[in-house]
Formats: structure tokens, C-alpha cells, sequence
């Protein structure tokens, strides 16, 4: 049987645009070890571990007059050296022209006609650091059987390189005459399933909205808001096709300290530091807000499984992140009584019994957080952007050092994408003591993301600093 894609999938790439390409980055910094971090090690960490990943091998091949949908089959050309490729910022290797490249980088498509996804080995940091920047398509990390590249390469211990000996075969290709077979076999089964894929493949909003419908429950259970229009602004603009990318860099305990003077959790209070920022940014701006205005964040969140007990690799290769609307109160001016909304609106979630509490995330080998952060995008990509106005991933990761080889991870970055009329994503990872936001803006509408940024820093610390 052909491994086809599923419909949630399949829509990614019928959606996906010059404006709108439906990949998920990450920014990952190292500290360049003694002996030094090549990236000819990073070919060979990569290459060793593509043996637990398949789906990194393989590329999308359409079927013949879209009788049904595409196939994931293997690259008979794949190149490790084509996806995992060199970079170096130029003197003097500032955070400033990383991001800028990211940028750059986030803002192009992958190619369809090789496996979907990309690496770049960036040199010249300043600091003696370099980075790894990241793309994976949507279609390809789906947590069930597939997960992020970033979980299988860091490691808890620094390893020794080891060179890559590459004994992979790809199966053969199908020929054009067993993909159209296969298709009519199915369509004979499943006769309507020939006309979705006409007028999907054809970009009809309305049938592509039904595939969505039918299929998000693979990825998002039901909203747990009411699902109405979301409130218009600056947020919500027609998509360019370029990005413009910042950084935030904050402490765990700065969370945690106010979530002990005010209650709630880390992630309300990290919610909060952007609530209060996203205030300021839009009265910069000259937005006009009242007391109820609000900006609806799209929040996906991991949950467990009611029949797992413990929440542990294989549990995540198979639990659900499910999306969440929350009312932003951006029109609220007191820092508290926005971290008290939130709280709230969060409540039922956490009441829910399903929710995964940080310590369970961190049982999870490698750095799982890559792969939530997919999750979460796929759990976007297949909601109407009509009905949310920013796209907030949260998830915490280890509170120790990790390694690729022999490098140390010093900062981690999500890069989470925009969807169409999406102006602003922003993903949030803890790690060894730090908070890391990573902020994707649309470069017309959110040209000054940096402004953004340092908003959020400012928001935190009136929370620290905050009373009854």
C-alpha cells in the first residue's frame, strides 16, 4: 500500500504559498567546545541519526491528474550535504545579522521536490559560537510517527564524533502506472475522496476548509471557546512574503517569582509578560483600547492521553496538543489583574486532568520541545486565521545542558510560522535556566518586532515588580 499523506498533510501543501511557506524554524546556539564543532560533525551526528527519521529521506510525489493524494516515497537522489548546508555571518558576527539571516532564511520555501526540510551550520558568531538554524516542513513532523530532527541530535553528555558511514537503499520509485492504480483501487473504496482532491489541489477555500474540519482532531481537539470572529487590528493583515525576526532573552526564576507572589502558572505568567507588551506595542501605534479590548492568542498545548500512565517517549509519539483560545485583556491596564484573566482563562484547561505539567515534559528523552513546537503549528495551520489573531506556542524543556556532539547548546530559539492574515507567531522555550522567545513578524506589518521584544522584557519586569 502507498504511504500517502494524510488530508491535514496533504492541506499544508495545497495551501502553502510564497507568502505563507508552512515551516517550522528553530535558532539553536553553541558554544564551540575545545577541540572545535565542524560541519563535517554536523554531517555526521545528522546522517547517523536519519536512521530513526525516514520520512527525512523521503520526498512528496503527486499522483497523476490528482486522482488522490500525494506520496511520501524515498529520494533516489537524497543528499545530506544539499539539506544540511554551511553558512558564516560577516565581521563582526552579531546576534543582530543572525537573526536578520534567519529571516532571510524562514522567509523562503522549501523545495517540493526533495525531502522538506533544511539545516544551516552558521559560523562567525561572535563569542566563538556558532548556530544551527532549522526548517521542517508541517507535513513531515506530525508526533505519531515522526518527530523533530532537534530531539534525536542533542544529548544530555557530550559524544564523541563519529564518522558517518551511510549504508542506506532507497526503495524504488513508483512508476506514473501504479500511482494512478492504486489511486482508482482507493477511489473505488472511497468514491468521494476523488473530488476533494480536485478541488483541494485547486485551492477551493471552501473544500479545503471541510478537509481541515474533518481532519484536525489528528492534531487539536475541539476549541474550548466559543469559536467567533477574532477582534480586528494590526495583527491581522494580508501576509507578505517577508520576515523579520527577534529574540528575547529572560531568567525561569523571574517567572517563577512572580507566579509565587501571584499564583497561577509559569506559562500564565509568561502569557502576561506578552499581554502586557502587546498593550504597549499597540498603544504605540496609536490603537485605541478600552477595558475589554483584547487580542485572541492561538495556545497549543501538550496533553496526555487518558490510557497513559506516565507521559515518556512513546507517549509522546502518539499524544495530542490541543489548541486553545485565549482573550488576551491587552485593554487591561493593571499588570496583575492581566495575569489574574489569564489565569482564569486557562483554568479549564488545567482542570481538564489531561493537561501535562512542565516536570512530565521534561522526562521526555531529548530535547522534546522541538517537536511541540511542530505540533503547535500544525495545530494552527489547520484553524481559520479568522478566528485568532496571534499564534503562542509555550514549551518548557530540560533544565540541564545539552550537546550536539560535542557542543554545548547555550540558547534555543522556536521560529513558529505564519499562517495566512497572520502578521506575528511567537514561540517560547525554557531551557537550563532561561526563557527564550523567539518572535516571527510579517516585515511590512511588523517591521519594528524588535520594538516588540524589548516590550515583552519591560512587560516582565513590571509583573516582578507589581503589588496588590
Amino acid at each position: 500500500m502507498p504511504d500517502r499523506l494524510s488530508a491535514l498533510d496533504a492541506s499544508f501543501l495545497y495551501v502553502e504559498d510564497h507568502s505563507t511557506p508552512m515551516h517550522v524554524g528553530g535558532v539553536a546556539i553553541f558554544e564551540r567546545p575545545r577541540d572545535g564543532f565542524t560541519h563535517e560533525q554536523l554531517l555526521d551526528l545528522i546522517g547517523q541519526r536519519l536512521a530513526f527519521l525516514p520520512r527525512y529521506r523521503q520526498r512528496v510525489l503527486e499522483v497523476p491528474g490528482h486522482l488522490a493524494r500525494p506520496v511520501w516515497v524515498d529520494d533516489v537522489d537524497f543528499d545530506l550535504n544539499y539539506h544540511v548546508r554551511r553558512s558564516a555571518l560577516p565581521q563582526p558576527g552579531s546576534d543582530g545579522q543572525l537573526f536578520d539571516l534567519v529571516a532571510r532564511l524562514m522567509s523562503r520555501r522549501l523545495d517540493p521536490g526533495r525531502p522538506l526540510w533544511e539545516a544551516y551550520f552558521v559560523e562567525g558568531l561572535a563569542g566563538d559560537r556558532v548556530a544551527l538554524v532549522t526548517k521542517t516542513h508541517q507535513s513531515v513532523v506530525d508526533g505519531v510517527g515522526t518527530i523533530e530532527l532537534g530531539q534525536l541530535i542533542l544529548e544530555t553528555a557530550p559524544q564523541e564524533p563519529e564518522p558517518f558511514d551511510d549504508n542506506w537503499h532507497p526503495r524504488r520509485e513508483p512508476s506514473r502506472t501504479q500511482l494512478m492504480l492504486d489511486a482508482v483501487a482507493e477511489t473505488v473504496q472511497r468514491p468521494t475522496e476523488l473530488v476533494e482532491n480536485v478541488r483541494s489541489i485547486a485551492h477551493d477555500a471552501t473544500a479545503m476548509a471541510g478537509k481541515v474540519t474533518e481532519t484536525v482532531g489528528d492534531v487539536a481537539s475541539a476549541l474550548k471557546t466559543m469559536v467567533k470572529p477574532a477582534p480586528s487590528g494590526p495583527l491581522n493583515v494580508r501576509t507578505s512574503g517577508g520576515r523579520m525576526f527577534a529574540v528575547v532573552r529572560t531568567r525561569l526564576e523571574d517567572f517563577r517569582k512572580v507566579r509565587a507572589e501571584h499564583g497561577g502558572t509559569v506559562n500564565d505568567v509568561v502569557l502576561a509578560a506578552i499581554t502586557g507588551a502587546l498593550r504597549e506595542w499597540l498603544l504605540s501605534r496609536g490603537s485605541a483600547l478600552t477595558a475589554t479590548t483584547t487580542v485572541r492568542a492561538l495556545v497549543p498545548m501538550a496533553v496526555r492521553d487518558a490510557e497513559t500512565a506516565e507521559f515518556s517517549t512513546p507517549a509522546l509519539v502518539g499524544n495530542q496538543v490541543d489548541a486553545y483560545l485565549v482573550d488576551l485583556p491587552v485593554g487591561e491596564p493593571n499588570a496583575v489583574l492581566r495575569l489574574q484573566h489569564i489565569g482564569h482563562a486557562m483554568a479549564d484547561h488545567l482542570d481538564s486532568g489531561r493537561s501535562v505539567a512542565a516536570r512530565g515534559l521534561l522526562t521526555v528523552g531529548g530535547f522534546a520541545p522541538a517537536t511541540l513546537h511542530s505540533l503547535g503549528a500544525r495545530a494552527a495551520g489547520s484553524m481559520s486565521g479568522r478566528i485568532f489573531n496571534v499564534l503562542i506556542t509555550n514549551s518548557p524543556g530540560p533544565q540541564v545542558p545539552l550537546y550536539a556532539g560535542q557542543a554545548k547548546m547555550v540558547e534555543m530559539f522556536p521560529v513558529m510560522p505564519l499562517v495566512r492574515n497572520q502578521a506575528l507567531a511567537i514561540g517560547v522555550t525554557s531551557y537550563h535556566g532561561g526563557v527564550y522567545f523567539g518572535l516571527n513578524g510579517d516585515r511590512k506589518a511588523v517591521s519594528d518586532v524588535d520594538l516588540l521584544a524589548g516590550m515583552i522584557e519591560e512587560s516582565l519586569e513590571e509583573l516582578k515588580g507589581a503589588h496588590w
